[in-house]
């Protein structure tokens, strides 16, 4: 079902959140598009529907069921496909085709047609009952047993996949036909045009699912025949130089994709096995992207100013902390790139390197022949190193000998998987290190997170009351002093009403209070508490800083940070 459509449906008023809520609990009617589901129930005359979904999206009215639709316009889309997404072609010109829906808002619908039949795709609102006679007329007329059987396919009937009887040969010969290298490059392909981050490739049971990861949210793009599960996977792990006879362990590997223009795209490929087949996950890496510039990051000035003092130090530890994906590596790369000169010998030690940097001497990690991070720190220090980057520190011998080569000289930056900047202390002394290392070797520590941007062509100010901003952490005297914006979804954000991301900072530099705290071994609240009352602006703050200026909404300051 389509979350989207039932929030524009309760925002207008057409239904009420505990009657989309009861119908999305019902197994039968969750089983079919939101938009069958609410007339079928009464909820919302079709008429009334139709209407406010042309408003919405500024998109014509037709009426498919009186259309003399061609023939090979209808075969263009699998009557699968939308019987499931009700919808139906109705007319094809040029490089695009035109489809009838009764909910233009499912995004996945309109991608699924356009991948499998390599048009643009232009929507049309109709009534509920007209796509379901014109589906009907167009797509069941004549049909027989023997027909139905081969649309449904083996995608829905076998469900059992015997790996070991799968023929290596035939899966050879599977991912170098056209139609699978046509799939995968599309895929890929139409990542790049999406911006996503992430791509994933997820077998069940009785599907199989692609989703793109864009600006941090994972959405539905896809589902190609089940039957296609073993070919696509083989020619992404061809394409990745890993061995497709091996499904039973883990493997990582790297893609490289020239677009054209001289541009390259890297692709780090990690296959996983799960009881139904092996899940890919690819990661976009794209250099012309990456942001080296710090003060387009995110960071508020006197933040800023604090980051680049620690960073200038001669020797310390700089923390950046967050979870997998809120933009460490970024922030650390542009660090370094800002600190990268001649005068400068820099070693970095990372799992995996995402990005080259000119100038910079970065180690890949490699943890099965014993190049772990704190072999690679071992070796820097008899490097002679001003300024050492680990990626990650994970245990006790990598955090011992981090610590004792920023009380020697040396500058060291990492990171640390930890919530917020005033708990990355008590990490480090869970992991063992002594309260007066990490008191006199800690020069400043900096959580973040990743914010979507609101998307600049469909902004709008957004109908906020006062008590929910209040609840999220804004002043009292604050409410009314500034506008809440949102995006209500355009072509050029995908409908989502974002586009691009920005980074919420809190940054903790290592004061002579908070080092007594630490000696003392004060809990992290305590020393938040302090470092609040030093100046400190925390995630929370960051982000109703953010929502004040008109940058994000405060659905993103609610997803991304905790309550202070």
């Amino acid at each position: 079902m389509s979350s989207r459509l039932g929030e524009l449906l309760v925002r207008r008023g057409l239904i009420s959140q505990a009657q989309l809520s009861k119908l999305l609990e019902d197994p039968e009617l969750a089983q079919l598009p939101l938009s069958v589901a609410l007339v079928k129930q009464n909820l919302v005359d079709e008429a009334v529907l139709a209407a406010t979904l042309q408003k919405e999206y500024h998109l014509s009215l037709v009426d498919p069921s009186v259309m003399n639709i061609a023939p090979e316009v209808v075969r263009l889309v699998p009557s699968q496909l939308a019987q499931r997404h009700h919808l139906v072609p109705i007319s094809f010109s040029g490089t695009s085709i035109t489809v009838a829906m009764s909910d233009p808002s499912n995004l996945v619908a309109v991608n699924e047609v356009k991948f499998l039949t390599g048009y643009d795709v232009k929507v049309a609102v109709a009534a509920v009952s007209s796509v379901t006679a014109a589906i009907e007329r167009y797509y069941e007329e004549g049909s027989n047993v023997q027909e139905v059987l081969t649309e449904f396919g083996t995608e829905e009937v076998e469900v059992v996949d015997h790996d070991d009887e799968v023929d290596l040969k035939e899966l050879e010969r599977a991912t170098e036909e056209a139609p699978v290298v046509r799939l995968v490059n599309a895929i890929l392909t139409n990542a790049i045009k999406r911006r996503a981050s992430d791509i994933h490739l997820e077998p069940f049971e009785r599907m199989f699912r692609v989703r793109f990861r864009v600006d941090g949210v994972l959405e539905e793009i896809m589902r190609p025949p089940l039957k296609l599960k073993n070919a696509i996977t083989s020619r992404i792990k061809v394409m990745a130089q890993l061995d497709i006879a091996e499904r039973r362990l883990p493997q990582d590997g790297r893609i490289k994709l020239k677009l054209g223009k001289g541009q390259e795209m890297d692709f780090r490929v990690s296959v996983l096995p799960t009881i139904f087949g092996e899940k890919i996950v690819l990661r976009l890496l794209d250099k012309s992207n990456l942001q080296l510039d710090m003060t387009k990051l995110g960071f508020e000035e006197d933040q800023l100013r604090d980051f680049k003092e620690a960073i200038y130090k001669p020797y310390g530890m700089v923390l950046v902390t967050g979870p997998t994906g809120s933009g460490k590596t970024t922030t650390l790369y542009s660090a370094l790139s800002e600190l990268n000169r001649v005068t400068s010998n820099i070693s970095t030690a990372e799992d995996p390197v995402e990005f080259n940097l000119p100038g910079i001497n970065q180690v890949q990690i490699h943890e099965e022949i014993g190049l772990n991070f704190a072999a690679a720190l071992r070796s820097f220090l008899r490097q002679d190193p001003d300024i050492i980057m680990v990626g990650e520190i994970r245990d006790f011998e990598t955090a011992e000998i981090a610590v004792k080569a920023a009380l020697t000289g040396h500058l060291v930056l990492s990171t640390l998987h930890t919530n917020d900047a005033p708990s990355t202390i008590n990490r480090l002394l869970n992991m063992g290190v002594e309260p007066f290392l990490v008191a006199s070797s800690v020069n400043l520590i900096l959580a973040q997170r990743l914010a979507r941007l609101i998307c600049t062509n469909c902004k709008e100010p957004a109908e906020i009351s006062p008590q929910a901003l209040i609840d999220i952490g804004v002043p009292p005297e604050e409410v009314g002093t500034f506008t809440p914006f949102h995006g209500v979804g355009c072509p050029n954000c995908n409908g989502s009403g974002y586009r691009g991301r920005i980074a919420l900072y809190e940054v903790m530099p290592v004061s002579e209070e908070i080092r007594d705290l630490v000696l003392n071994g004060a809990s992290a609240n305590e020393i938040k508490r302090t470092a609040v009352a030093l100046g400190m602006k925390t995630l929370r703050m960051s982000g109703i800083r953010k929502l004040k200026e008109g940058l994000t909404t405060i659905h993103e300051v609610v997803r991304v940070t905790m309550a202070d």
